[in-house]
């Protein structure tokens, strides 16, 4: 009985632990010039999508739906549906001007710009 208790108590956590990861999935590859954000989001209808920018923080939320017409239960069900919302900070602002989103094939590009005015300078050093 312990035992089978511990294996129960491991699987919880471990289902816990994969909820806390957040939906939908994303991957951030930075750049000195901003940051691409691939999320994703099966299902999704892309009138369903909602994207805000606000200085350092990029807002992604959304419905996904199940679509099951005449049947009434399920034997299993795996995919999870409903409203999401998913909030990514940035370590720096993001030009609200220069977003641009791509959804294509369940699978949402986004390409935020970091403003010219925030972006790093090089300065030149002049020996005399």
């Amino acid at each position: 009985m312990r035992r089978l208790q511990t294996e129960m108590n491991r699987l919880f956590q471990a289902a816990s632990s994969q909820a806390d990861a957040g939906y939908p999935a994303m991957n951030v590859y930075a750049s000195p010039d901003g940051v691409a954000v691939m999320a994703e989001i099966p299902g999704v209808a892309e009138d369903e999508l909602d994207i805000s920018v606000h200085r350092d923080t990029v807002t992604l939320k959304g419905e996904r739906r199940t679509h099951v017409d005449g049947l009434k239960g399920y034997h299993r069900r795996e995919r999870v549906a409903g409203a999401f919302l998913r909030t990514l900070s940035l370590p720096f602002s993001v030009d609200p001007d220069r977003v641009e989103a791509h959804y294509r094939n369940g699978v949402l590009h986004m390409s935020l710009h970091r403003p010219d005015a925030d972006k790093p300078k090089r300065i030149s050093v002049n020996a005399r």
